[in-house]
């Protein structure tokens, strides 16, 4: 069981890479915010999984702290990217 929680970490390392080329293609802000939540996703996933193969119950507490910071980091963008969006309709 170990061996397949460290393949499927290995895989969710891989998936990182896609995510990477999104970050540097674009062509968007919202593109960009996606892919960086998808680090904050597979991040977590990967240290749940690196938590699992030993049992190491620290790991699951740093994964629940990204995932908190994750969800902090989503709010923040979304509320800057609101603000600008008013800013640009002449709203506020």
């Amino acid at each position: 069981m170990q061996t397949l929680f460290l393949t499927l970490a290995l895989f969710l390392v891989l998936n990182l890479g896609a995510g990477m080329w999104r970050i540097l293609r674009g062509p968007t802000a919202a593109d960009r915010m996606l892919s960086a939540q998808l680090f904050g996703t597979t991040a977590v996933a990967i240290l749940v999984l690196l938590a699992e193969a030993p049992g190491s119950a620290a790991l699951r507490d740093v994964a629940l702290v990204f995932a908190l910071l994750a969800a902090v980091a989503a709010v923040a963008f979304a509320r800057r990217a609101w603000a600008d969006r008013e800013e640009q309709n002449g709203t506020e």
